[in-house]
């Protein structure tokens, strides 16, 4: 059986860790990108422990094992991982219903993963809902950026709720990011 929680241990954060490294863009065949997707950052272990001390990412367990994880990223961390700076200074410029996001209470996903053998069984979307049942009391917004090249991912998160709010290219990398959000309020 598979439970849906919160990060509740630092065995917890070392199961993210490990299905995040079996993820990674560079561990993963580009042909597998393209039918299963990828994740793109990796995080620091002192960093994603300080973001779960913070408020406690959402992760789905098979018995002992980590086989999904949703990353809660409150703003207050954005300068803590490098690549991830960008995204927040990008969200801080950007405007939704004609009030700028920043004087909304939200937060980023800052990662999402379910592991091989477990996709296709919705751990996405009940995840993402633990999400709002947790957070939107506090919440109003949930943001994320995901590359154009990522259609899985795409698809995904217009399919729990997430509405594209800017798109961007990053001449660093070469890359195409979508900026999209989920509304608690509506």
């Amino acid at each position: 059986m598979i439970s849906i929680t919160t990060v509740q241990s630092e065995a917890d954060v070392q199961g993210i860790l490990a299905l995040q490294q079996a993820n990674l863009r560079k561990n993963v065949p580009v042909e597998v990108q393209a039918n299963q997707g990828f994740v793109t950052v990796e995080h620091d272990p002192t960093v994603l422990t300080h973001m779960n001390q913070a408020a406690p990412s959402v992760i789905a367990k098979a018995d002992d094992t980590v086989v999904g994880y949703c990353l809660t990223m409150l703003p207050e961390f954005g300068a803590d991982v490098p690549e991830l700076v960008p995204l927040f200074s990008l969200i801080d410029a950007l405007d939704y219903n004609g009030k700028p996001v920043r004087e909304y209470a939200y937060y980023v996903m800052g990662q999402v993963c379910v592991a091989e053998g477990y996709r296709g069984q919705q751990l996405f979307d009940r995840m993402y809902q633990h999400h709002r049942d947790v957070y939107s009391n506090r919440y109003q917004l949930l943001i994320t950026d995901i590359s154009a090249n990522n259609s899985r991912s795409l698809r995904a998160h217009a399919r729990v709720g997430f509405e594209p709010l800017h798109e961007f290219h990053d001449p660093a990398i070469g890359e195409t990011w979508v900026v999209v959000l989920w509304d608690w309020q509506k």
